[in-house]
């Protein structure tokens, strides 16, 4: 039996105000584009990036890169000049950082990491040499293995982390007047519950990359300590970005 359909999050004002929880420097694209549907927007992370030591990256023999976010193609780009190799993204916002760091073939998936997967299968014979995946410390999904599964040689490598930050009182005092907060990723979405344990936003609506990211905050809104966690239609961000304005009867 299918699930039932996710019921349509709670009406936003028109003008409300919108929190970016997403990291610099894709926060602030996403913040942009918040205000130019006619939202007030705010950016306050919560959560953090910091570099992992890692050794030389070994790219002998690689045949293509995978990045799975912004993240991942700085934390690359800091420790290697390689730009030639063939790069496939997670979406859009990590193809404009790849091309903008000087990669000149850069195929975005459209989605998620299981797009990504996907997306890489498709093209198994065109790539000649493994696969090189910049990591998180603790990926979201393991790409590492569904690209082990369909037949590929992949190196892994752990760059950086994403930790949670502490929220600022000023932030504490400002959720009664934040209509909707935007998520992605499921990590942000687990700092959110745990900050509205201690201080519930009956008002607030998560807007969420997906049901995965939404996940967590379900029992947030159950409890009455959130208004609703709805998730996008499509694991991309202008998907999530039309649910923002349906949700406002734009």
């Amino acid at each position: 039996m299918s699930a039932p359909p996710e019921p349509a999050p709670p009406r936003l004002r028109s003008g409300g105000l919108v929190w970016i929880t997403r990291t610099a420097p894709a926060a602030e694209i996403t913040a942009e584009r918040v205000r130019a549907l006619g939202f007030q927007a705010f950016v306050r992370p919560l959560l953090q990036v910091r570099p992992v030591e890692a050794g030389p990256l070994d790219l002998v023999g690689v045949g293509a890169v995978a990045f799975t976010s912004v993240n991942a193609v700085a934390a690359f780009c800091e420790r290697s000049q390689v730009r030639e190799l063939r790069v496939f993204v997670v979406g859009d916002a990590t193809a404009r950082a790849a091309a903008q760091a000087g990669f000149e073939t850069v195929l975005s998936a459209q989605g998620d990491v299981a797009t990504l997967a996907t997306a890489l299968t498709a093209r198994r014979r065109e790539i000649a040499g493994a696969v090189f995946y910049p990591s998180a410390a603790e990926p979201a999904q393991d790409l590492a293995g569904a690209l082990r599964r369909a037949g590929f040689e992949v190196r892994q490598a752990p760059l950086y982390e994403t930790v949670e930050t502490t929220p600022a009182p000023a932030l504490i005092a400002r959720l009664p007047d934040v209509d909707a907060v935007l998520l992605h990723s499921a990590k942000a979405a687990h700092a959110l519950a745990r900050l509205l344990g201690a201080h519930p936003a009956p008002q607030l609506v998560a807007l969420c990359l997906s049901a995965q990211v939404a996940a967590p905050l379900l029992a947030a809104a159950l409890a009455g300590r959130l208004a609703a966690a709805a998730s996008a239609p499509e694991p991309h961000e202008a998907s999530l970005l039309a649910l923002l304005e349906q949700s406002a009867g734009g």
